[in-house]
């Protein structure tokens, strides 16, 4: 809830939220939880309820009163950039986002984030950015450069995880999927507690700390982190499990109150 001087009287109004995934399907799986939201059909999206926009750099789909969806593409530079041409765009049309939300589904951690569960991140946190020495990995921090997480309000994390069910906990921003069990060991070595890994939260996380927005990332476990077997991927189940999330989660962001995000930092 954003408040809001109106000819010298505060009113409340419901914030401006952006929804960033990696691909199209996730999007519309989104989407799908504000099926009958009573906004115009947008040409060309195929779903009833959304209003595309066209944005230099980005399209996005309106789905209902302040929030919009954004496909912004695979990997942490493409989401990024996406993400950050949909926020300058609407800080620039004087609308600015209240919210960032990075959304998909993605690899768990067993034997945490089963198959078909839902993780919020406490801590977004880019898993490959750095240095391979004799030593081993070095963190780009460790190299005096830049920033490794981006930590969401921990109100925030509350709210998402009491709404939806989700455990919380570190997700993973990498730029290669795991497919290994010796990298799958290695990363839960160097991140203890790291629930589920994704190729898009870091990059959106970054983008929105630029513009000072608050971010949130939930994903819906779609495969285990280890050795690749396309095989025992539930796509399908993790989409359906991300309309559910999406369904319950945003009646409770449309009154999470922005300014709470006070008690977010970066490490």
């Amino acid at each position: 809830m954003v408040l809001q001087a109106e000819e010298g009287v505060l009113t409340t109004s419901s914030p401006r939220v952006l929804v960033a995934t990696a691909v199209p399907a996730e999007r519309d799986a989104v989407a799908q939880a504000f099926s009958g939201a009573g906004t115009k059909a947008g040409a060309g999206t195929g779903l009833e309820g959304l209003t595309e926009i066209r944005l230099p750099g980005a399209a996005v789909c309106r789905a209902a009163a302040g929030w919009d969806l954004l496909a912004a593409g695979v990997g942490p530079a493409r989401a990024a950039a996406s993400a950050a041409a949909a926020l300058t765009a609407a800080a620039l049309d004087g609308t600015p986002y209240d919210l960032v939300v990075s959304a998909g589904i993605g690899g768990g951690f067993a034997p945490h984030a089963p198959v078909g569960s839902l993780v919020v991140a406490d801590a977004i946190t880019v898993a490959d950015l750095g240095a391979e020495t004799a030593d081993g990995f070095l963190a780009v921090t460790e190299l005096g450069f830049g920033t490794v997480t981006h930590r969401t309000p921990e109100s925030l994390v509350r709210v998402a995880s009491a709404a939806t069910g989700a455990r919380t906990g570190p997700i993973l921003t990498v730029s290669t999927v795991t497919g290994t069990a010796a990298r799958a060991d290695a990363l839960r070595a160097r991140h203890p507690g790291a629930l589920a890994e994704g190729m898009e939260g870091f990059g959106i996380a970054e983008a929105a700390a630029a513009h000072g927005v608050p971010v949130l990332e939930i994903r819906a476990i779609s495969n285990p982190v280890g050795p690749r077997d396309r095989a025992a991927w539930r796509i399908g189940d993790a989409l359906t499990a991300l309309t559910a999330a999406f369904g319950n989660l945003a009646p409770v962001l449309e009154s999470w109150n922005a300014h709470d995000a006070h008690d977010a930092h970066d490490r």
